[in-house]
């Protein structure tokens, strides 16, 4: 087995590279969002559970049109691609509904503020 070339080896060291990073950085959640559990089951709605501006609350509440949910991988996800039930921190729009999801992994959920 021959050993790689120069430019091979610096393309493949900076192809991996930002990969690595961003896995190790962690993500800006806003300090203000929500921590609450989360179920995806219906277009354009969700099922909420837990504290909301100091209230327990379980409701179905509207995506905003431009909500935007993100992965544990910080990936920006389609509402129609994602399901199940999620422990997520979240923000509202002026409108009380649903703008910014960040679906939390173990780690993040663990290492979260208390519910407001």
């Amino acid at each position: 087995m021959r050993p790689l070339s120069l430019p091979a080896l610096l393309f493949l060291v900076l192809g991996v590279l930002p990969g690595l990073v961003s896995a190790a950085l962690p993500r800006n959640i806003p300090e203000a969002a929500f921590l609450v559990k989360m179920a995806f089951a219906q277009p354009g709605k969700v099922q909420v559970k837990g504290k909301v501006n100091g209230k327990d609350v379980e409701a179905v509440l509207l995506l905003s049109p431009g909500a935007q949910i993100r992965d544990v991988h910080n990936r920006i996800v389609l509402p129609s691609h994602i399901g199940g039930e999620y422990i997520v921190r979240m923000l509202l729009d002026n409108n009380g509904q649903v703008h910014r999801v960040w679906v939390l992994t173990p780690q993040e959920v663990a290492a979260s503020a208390p519910t407001r």
